[in-house]
């Protein structure tokens, strides 16, 4: 993410870390473990869906640069958006502007609800149908 808010001109280590305590709430966050071809285990990234009054809301969703590209975020969201349908709830989330996390939540069946200068945010409704990506 930071390279994008760098091309924004917004990248400050103090405004991320701010950011990101804000909104952190550690009893909903996830970890992302891989199993690796030499036997071990690695965490490749994080990831929180917490209850919000209006569904349930995904942020911190965060992979390492060594596990992006291969799908494993697909799969993930896939997960979580499959959880989401089961308790029949709506998922939002906001998105930097000008991120290519943007066009994967789109194609995953997430629809524009509204921006604001720096961030576009999206909702997929419950049951949405056949899960995109």
């Amino acid at each position: 993410m930071q390279e994008h808010l760098e091309r924004l001109g917004r990248y400050s280590p103090d405004r991320a870390r701010g950011r990101f305590a804000a909104g952190f709430a550690p009893e909903f966050m996830r970890k992302i473990m891989v199993d690796c071809d030499d036997g071990s285990v690695k965490m490749a990234g994080v990831v929180s869906l917490k209850p919000i009054d209006k569904g349930l809301e995904l942020e911190h969703f965060y992979l390492h640069p060594d596990f992006q590209g291969a799908g494993l975020g697909r799969q993930v969201l896939a997960a979580l958006i499959d959880e989401a349908d089961r308790r029949n709830l709506p998922i939002h989330l906001g998105v930097l502007r000008e991120s290519p996390a943007a066009r994967f939540y789109e194609r995953c069946g997430f629809q524009k609800t509204h921006e604001e200068k720096w961030d576009i945010y999206y909702r997929r409704a419950a049951n949405h149908g056949k899960f995109g990506g």
